[in-house]
């Protein structure tokens, strides 16, 4: 089968999901539930290990972070460049564990969804419960085909990070899974 944004759309499709649009409000995050498979349009941010490092010593000192983060969503994920007439390159989740060690203090902060792979600590997955958020799993190994779904893609911050930069993504129909809901329902234990 040739992978075209067709076919990730139709193997995705039969399992009936649910279209969310972001910045998602508490009543859409209230009723997600793990298993859940959704499709997410809107904007995200993305983020990986450096520019969470850096995000938290920007709020260590007391700045302003250099987006609003409240009741945003952020995508684990540092997009390849950009082929020739491509918006975007490869753009596929990355081991959300590894920002395990940020993500409370952003939760904390207003950041209400998170996208990426992998299970998630018990201290991620208490913030998540408690400020009522959301994480969503995305298919590792599918970034080409991810990337289908991104209409607009802009750096706003930490350039000099070189793929790791902060991007403001317009994503359509993004297909994901919840895989931690707002309940502590966890994929990752079943």
């Amino acid at each position: 089968m040739v992978a075209t944004r067709c076919g990730i759309k139709q193997w995705f499709c039969k399992m009936t999901p649910k279209k969310i649009k972001t910045p998602l409000t508490a009543e859409i995050i209230e009723g997600l539930q793990a298993e859940d498979h959704v499709l997410l349009s809107g904007v995200v941010f993305t983020a990986r290990d450096a520019a969470h490092k850096r995000m938290i010593e920007i709020l260590s000192r007391g700045l302003p972070l250099p987006f609003d983060i409240r009741g945003q969503a952020v995508y684990y994920t540092g997009p390849c460049p950009a082929p020739l007439g491509r918006i975007i390159g490869s753009a596929g989740p990355t081991t959300s564990g590894r920002m395990d060690i940020y993500t409370p203090r952003l939760i904390e902060e207003g950041l209400r969804v998170m996208i990426g792979k992998g299970n998630r600590s018990e201290k991620v997955t208490g913030a998540i419960c408690r400020y009522k958020a959301v994480y969503l799993a995305a298919v590792g190994g599918a970034g080409a085909l991810l990337s289908l779904q991104v209409e607009e893609a802009e750096i706003i911050a930490f350039e000099d990070l070189g793929t790791e930069a902060v991007y403001k993504l317009t994503l359509r129909d993004m297909p994901l899974v919840v895989a931690i809901d707002c309940q502590g329902g966890n994929i990752y234990a079943r």
